[in-house]
Parts: structure tokens; sequence; C-alpha cells
């Protein structure tokens, strides 16, 4: 495991069992919160969770374990906060497919980030109607699905540009009080060509 600019790199053959950590839908969310709205108690993550404190006790202390989260600054004695260590976690898709069972934990974290999705899509949507966040935020919101016929390397090339576009402008806004929480998804998923037109797939599909 290496970091860069507040970005955790996991390797999946060193770090399989943290990686496997991940896959368990609390601790995501846990780790989230804390990312998103910096250090807290099990209690405070407790209400906004829905769980109860022992719950998200036992779950912070597993992230600990793995170093995706460490003790924060108490205000008092009676109960420990707790902190994200990184901004982020990453790890190489290559390598996560060489490893054993790499393949089925990128599968469940790819699918814990589209519920992100929806929870953070409802509660946009709620924030807007509610007015907690102004009509200025209505035209740049939104949800892309564009289909560009790409290389390997030129996706590869638009990831690194997104991530050092995303990088530049937050340093940017970083003083600037109009600045709000932004959730942002980016996926980048090449298709095989369809099957060629007149071939049976299902019965293809069928065969053992």
């Amino acid at each position: 495991m290496n970091s860069e600019d507040g970005r955790r790199i996991l390797d999946p053959a060193q770090d399989g069992a943290a990686l496997k950590a991940l896959t368990h839908p609390l601790r995501l969310t846990l780790l989230g919160l804390l990312r998103q709205h910096g250090p807290a108690t099990a209690s405070e993550l407790a209400v906004r969770t829905g769980e109860s404190s022992a719950s998200t006790s036992y779950h912070l202390r597993v992230l600990a374990k793995y170093a995706f989260v460490a003790e924060a600054d108490h205000r008092d004695s009676r109960e420990r906060r707790w902190k994200a260590v990184h901004d982020m976690t990453s790890w190489s898709n290559e390598a996560m497919h060489r490893t054993p069972g790499g393949s089925v934990i990128l599968s469940v974290l790819h699918r814990r980030q589209i519920e992100h999705l929806q929870q953070s899509l409802d509660r946009h949507e709620a924030d807007l109607d509610s007015g907690r966040l102004g009509e200025e935020w209505q035209e740049p919101s939104g949800v892309s699905d564009s289909m560009p016929r790409l290389t390997p390397e030129s996706l590869a090339e638009l990831w690194e540009v997104f991530r050092a576009k995303t990088a530049e402008l937050t340093a940017r806004d970083a003083e600037d009080p109009r600045a709000e929480q932004v959730v942002l998804f980016t996926a980048g998923l090449p298709l095989a060509p369809d099957p060629v037109a007149g071939t049976d797939a299902s019965a293809a599909g069928d065969a053992t």
C-alpha cells in the first residue's frame, strides 16, 4: 500500500483483506460519511445511518484495523471520535483481475458505488426541492451518459485529465464560501460489439 495526494492506493496482491473489508455496505457508508462530513463518534454515525451504536462501533474498528480510519482529536473523554485517513481509495483494475477473488471484489465495489449514486441523486433532488440548495446549482448539475469511441490509451488519458482538473478546481475553490460538496461519479465502461445480426445468442449461451 502507498498513498499520494490524499489518495490511498491498494495493491490487491498484498491488501486483499483490506479490499474485502470495504465490500461491506455499512463500512463503505461510514467511510464516506467521515470523508464528507469530517470526524464523528460511533453514536453520531449511528444516528446518520439508522444503525445501532454497537454496530457502527464494530465496523469502525474493522476500518481502523485496515487503516481506512483512525482516532481523531476528542472533544471530551466520554467517546472516541473517528476520522478518515485518506480522501479516496484506488487500485489497479488489471491487478485486481489477476488476483484470486479480485474480480468478485471489484464487482461488489462497483455495485456499492451505483447504490451510492442512487442515494446521492435522491438527496440532490430533495435538497433542490426544499431550497437547501440554491437555484444556481440547477444548471450545472446533472448526469451524463455520452458514448465516445476511444482506444484504451485514450480512455486512460481521459481519466488522468479528469483527475488533474478535479484537483485543480478543488484547490481553486477551497476558500470560496459558495463552494458546496459535490458528489462526482465517473464511469468508463468499454462495451464489446453486439453479436452479429442473425446469430442465435441465446442458444449459444445455453450450450454446456
